[in-house]
């Protein structure tokens, strides 16, 4: 997926995205994080022991997280495996956002002390008789776990402790995780990790990493009584079969567990600890190195410019044929005095009688629309908080806590926009009409969600959500967001009904005959074509921070995409409503929520493709819960992008029907 640039930039392309990346916060460089880092996460202090005060530690704690793979949805608490555990520590509270992503972040056996160095400590031993059934059922989860290519994930000072290694073109890749261990198949193949070292070799055999090289990287603060700051913390797997258990010297062949071996098998888990001064990292900036070794992140800063450029100088053209065809269109119309002309009407104007005629359905459209806002809305917001470094990758969970919070507190607006536009269609059944508001869109997500938690729960993963967890969800819905919704709706409906530029007759016109592309059908598939266009390079790195487990932080570019995407989906929807009522077919409102809704579809389709194309996700509980989650995705993207079509569809026909002159 590497971008090669064009060896012919024009000069204006390197200004023109160095100001956009200034703009959007996303500047390239080291510094990258110094313009926008975290408020509310303060640096904290490390010294020598004999140097310790309350604003000084000495003691750098590791803290373990939930472990995933590539290769599974499910991820597993750290306590699930047979690992060394904590004797005692606190466990750091988990925000809303954390515990709906399934982290669970717990103290580890692993203690440093800042600048002293150790080697080959030893931190416990963990002996297996085969013939014990419990024994037998925890190696073979952990060979499972080594198949499946699970992935430790451990934090120190709040940063990921990362493995880095050489990939192809000569560039480091650090992974803010590393693997429990390898196998070599029964033929010989070496699996995953296990390419690191010629001595796994053995067939039919995993290897575990039970040993660490850890490196901590430092910054002296320059008041210098203050103590330093950490900047990185690097590891590197090791696997070793110690001959002196009691007095290990991380020496020896490595540690393999064959699959057919019996017996006791004895694995002891050591770490050697070294810290080296970097002066040229500084803590603002001390996420900057995982973040450009990212795979596929030196970003494709061009195709994404291309895109942008694309839709812009598209959506400058159907502005301007819109404009100079409606303005020809409104002259004429209005130049018709003399009754020979006013007999000839055609085109849009005919239709004057019949444009605000109610839909049918029109209570179900409302609702959607209610929670279409809701949604647009915390979307707006969420992605401003993002670009301003709010939620950046270091603040954990933040960016789904804010989510959650802005949707439960934006009830109002959703129950106020269904009210007015279920009034304005003439609807009289306003209680109906709240309590579909509050309770369709978010219960159908709801329902998704607890159908995918059960079956998580069952697999005894960490991504289930706690009992407790559940209940607080579900008293932010019905304490805070449905009595939000009928305070909204109460406005709605005391308002006067929205007024319309015409009278609707009272008998609804006849419709002609319609050509292909005019009827409902090909007119939608076509409307969502152009919006999925403009957001498929993001919707990829989106994907891939879910499912692949990558840091996601181009934030600004997203909020651009954002932008624009509400661009496209407004103007592709407006095109094609004027083509209908040129046609003089005046159903527009379903009509112009389906075309832009329609690039929903398109959504699934890509990660329907992206499943089968780009992840080796295996199991059927794994599959059922991409699948379950997408459809989720899905179902708000589609009310989120109707909700946009319907809204500039409904600016378009009451701004041209209230200049034109009507008899």
């Amino acid at each position: 997926m590497s971008t090669r640039l064009p060896a012919s930039s024009p000069p204006w392309w390197p200004r023109l995205l160095l100001l956009s990346l200034l703009l959007l916060g996303a500047a390239p460089g080291p510094r990258r994080g110094a313009a926008f880092y975290l408020p509310g996460l303060a640096p904290v202090n490390f010294c020598d022991e004999e140097k310790k005060s309350d604003e000084c530690k000495s003691e750098i704690e590791l803290f373990v997280n939930r472990l995933d793979s590539v290769e599974s949805v499910l991820p597993y608490e750290y306590t699930a495996f047979d690992f060394c555990q904590a004797s005692e520590g606190k466990r750091p509270s988990e925000n809303l956002g954390q515990v709906l992503f399934g982290e669970r972040i717990e103290p580890s056996p692993y203690k440093f002390t800042f600048n002293k160095e150790d080697t080959c400590k030893l931190v416990c031993t963990k002996t297996y008789h085969t013939e014990k059934a419990e024994d037998k059922q925890k190696l073979e989860f952990l060979k499972k776990s080594m198949l499946l290519n699970y992935q430790h994930h451990w934090i120190v000072d709040n940063m990921p402790v990362t493995w880095c290694y050489d990939v192809e073109d000569g560039q480091r890749f650090c992974n803010p995780g590393f693997p429990i261990g390898c196998y070599i198949t029964d033929k010989g193949h070496a699996k995953d990790a296990c390419v690191i070292n010629s001595e796994f070799h053995e067939r039919d055999t995993f290897y575990i990493f039970n040993h660490v090289d850890i490196k901590i990287y430092y910054h002296v603060v320059e008041t210098g009584s203050m103590g330093a700051r950490l900047v990185a913390a690097k590891l590197e797997p090791k696997s070793f079969k110690h001959t002196h258990i009691d007095k290990p010297d991380c020496s020896g062949p490595p540690m393999d567990i064959s699959n057919k071996a019996s017996g006791e098998i004895r694995i002891a888990y050591t770490y050697s600890v070294s810290f080296q001064e970097d002066k040229n990292i500084r803590w603002a900036s001390r996420w900057d190195y995982i973040l450009e070794s990212m795979p596929h992140t030196h970003i494709q800063w061009f195709s994404i410019m291309n895109s942008l450029v694309i839709v812009l100088f598209l959506s400058g053209m159907v502005a301007m044929i819109m404009l100079r065809t409606l303005h020809k269109d409104i002259a004429r119309y209005n130049q018709m005095d003399s009754t020979e002309d006013a007999q000839e009407e055609f085109g849009w104007k005919l239709v004057h009688g019949d444009i605000f005629r109610p839909p049918r359905k029109g209570m179900l459209l409302s609702v959607f629309l209610g929670s279409g806002t809701q949604i647009l809305i915390m979307t707006f917001v969420t992605l401003f908080f993002a670009c301003l470094g709010f939620l950046s990758p270091a603040n954990r969970g933040a960016l789904m806590t804010c989510a959650v919070v802005l949707w439960v507190l934006l009830g109002t607006p959703a129950g106020y926009v269904a009210a007015r536009f279920y009034k304005s269609f003439g609807g009289e059944k306003w209680k109906t009409n709240v309590l579909l508001t509050s309770f369709l869109c978010p219960g159908i997500v709801f329902a998704d969600f607890f159908i995918m938690n059960l079956i998580l729960w069952g697999e005894g993963s960490s991504a289930a959500i706690p009992f407790g967890t559940l209940v607080a969800i579900l008293a932010l819905w019905f304490c805070i967001s449905v009595p939000l919704t009928f305070i909204g709706a109460y406005f709605g409906f005391k308002k006067n009904a929205i007024e319309h530029p015409v009278r609707t007759n009272q008998i609804p016109r006849q419709i002609p005959e319609q050509s292909f592309y005019t009827k409902p059908l090909p007119g939608i598939i076509m409307g969502g074509i152009l919006p999925f266009g403009c957001i498929f390079i993001q919707l990829f790195f989106i994907l891939n921070s879910i499912w692949s487990h990558q840091m996601y932080y181009m934030f600004g570019f997203l909020f651009l995409v954002f932008i624009i995407l509400v661009i496209t989906c407004s103007e592709a929807t407006i095109l094609l409503c004027y083509f209908h009522l040129c046609a003089e077919d005046y159903h527009w409102q379903w009509r112009s929520f389906l075309t832009s809704g329609f690039t929903a579809v398109y959504f699934l389709i890509y990660a329907i493709h992206y499943f089968f194309s780009k992840l080796q996700i295996t199991g059927t509980a794994s599959t059922i819960l991409y699948f379950g989650y997408t459809m989720i995705m899905v179902l708000i993207f589609f009310l989120f992008t109707g909700t946009i079509g319907f809204f500039a569809c409904f600016w378009f026909v009451t701004k041209i029907y209230s200049v034109v002159k009507v008899d």
